[in-house]
């Protein structure tokens, strides 16, 4: 994914983990250099070198901030003009944007469905949900902009989805939250991402703190809301995350199996018929959704943009080799690699590798370190969910007798 605007952005979410990456403690951000917008070398450089190492007939493209828009209209109708020029024969471009809404106006949805651009819209749930952290830089809510922009890319007839920032506050109200999305906002594609953050998110990098300082599996310190929490106040529990899940799934198969997609369910499913993890967090390897900074500057992750895990510059290096790089390989393997036993000897294994390797912040309940802060709340969710997605696979596989794996 590609950040034209780098860390930039027109609100000030409280759980937002990507505001801070513009300063870090010695003074520089985290690439070295000031905050600013990715200039036309950089946008052809990575243009061209993506294009060029995909070997697929298909190329996607993900803008993401910060807030992209703010890069204005006109940097991506160079955006199309770029990829038009650096495309092969035979290629089809595909572009996807993440927005908070804000600025959307007809102009932009004119230009969004011309090029067959999907949206992904950053909303919360109801209003207020959405607006407990979804805020502007003077703290103002923001509901009503981004149901505006809903309306708006409807109008136009450009394709939009929803994600949602599950933290401490709606995790509580799943089904609120669920029907909002499918009754009001209308939408047939939605993405569910948990709020974890530790408290030290703005300064240290996943994976960097001391092993021997991290919580035990069930102490308070492995929720949110102890004063010695290892993770921010609006982090969402991990109980909640799996009641959430759960509820949500219910829902789902109950009245939306196979017209609405959400993605952590589509994953389980898709598990039991052999094919491969829908999202990269319940893969057995990571790697892919390496970032491209405003500058050039390529990352492990969008979660990982530290200075420890810059593996370079489109303006040293193509893009192919930073990806396919020592340093990036280790970076994805390690995903299974360093799970602990209690993980391995789980029943959930298969179906969720531990989880981000983020979230790694516990540790089980024998010591060991490297334990996912959310792992009692997959539990309950894969423990809920895996028998009723068993059942979905296996209805798919009696409707297409010659379904195989991997096809």
């Amino acid at each position: 994914m590609a950040k034209p605007a780098g860390a930039r952005c027109n609100l000030d979410c409280t759980y937002c983990f990507y505001l801070s990456k513009e300063t870090l403690p010695d003074g520089q951000d985290a690439r070295g250099l000031g905050a600013g917008d990715m200039d036309r070398d950089t946008l052809e450089r990575f243009v061209r070198q993506y294009i060029a190492g995909v070997t697929s007939p298909e190329v996607v493209f993900t803008w993401q901030g910060g807030e992209p828009t703010l890069r204005g209209l006109g940097f991506f109708e160079e955006v199309v003009a770029l990829q038009a020029k650096h495309a092969r024969p035979g290629q089809r471009i595909h572009n996807d944007l993440q927005t908070n809404g804000v600025l959307l106006d007809e102009t932009w949805a004119r230009f969004l469905k011309q090029h067959r651009f999907l949206v992904g819209l950053s909303i919360d749930g109801p209003r207020e949900l959405h607006d407990s952290f979804r805020v502007n830089k003077g703290g103002a809510p923001t509901f009503d902009k981004v149901m505006a922009a809903a309306a708006l890319l409807r109008r136009f007839g450009v394709p939009f989805n929803a994600l949602v920032s599950v933290h401490r506050l709606n995790a509580k109200k799943p089904l609120d939250v669920y029907r909002f999305l499918r009754r009001e906002l209308g939408v047939t594609v939605i993405q569910l991402i948990p709020v974890v953050e530790p408290r030290d998110f703005a300064t240290t990098a996943p994976q960097s703190h001391d092993p021997a300082r991290a919580p035990l599996l069930g102490s308070p310190r492995a929720r949110p809301g102890d004063p010695d929490s290892v993770v921010t106040d609006w982090s969402v529990d991990p109980d909640d995350w799996g009641t959430f899940l759960s509820r949500v799934f219910d829902e789902w198969r109950r009245k939306d199996l196979g017209t609405v997609l959400v993605t952590h369910f589509e994953t389980l499913v898709a598990r039991r018929l052999g094919l491969p993890a829908q999202i990269c967090i319940y893969a057995e390897t990571c790697g892919k959704a390496v970032v491209v900074e405003h500058d050039g500057s390529v990352f492990s992750c969008d979660h990982y943009v530290y200075p420890e895990h810059r593996l370079g510059s489109l303006h040293e290096a193509t893009l192919a080799d930073l990806v396919f790089s020592r340093a990036q390989v280790m970076f994805g393997y390690a995903k299974s690699d360093r799970l602990p036993a209690y993980c391995r000897a789980c029943e959930a294994l298969a179906d969720c590798w531990g989880e981000c390797p983020r979230n790694r912040l516990i540790r089980t309940p024998d010591g060991e370190p490297g334990l996912n802060y959310l792992c009692a709340g997959l539990k309950r969710f894969f423990r809920h969910a895996g028998p009723a997605a068993d059942a979905i696979a296996a209805d798919i596989r009696a409707r297409k007798p010659a379904f195989t794996s991997g096809t």
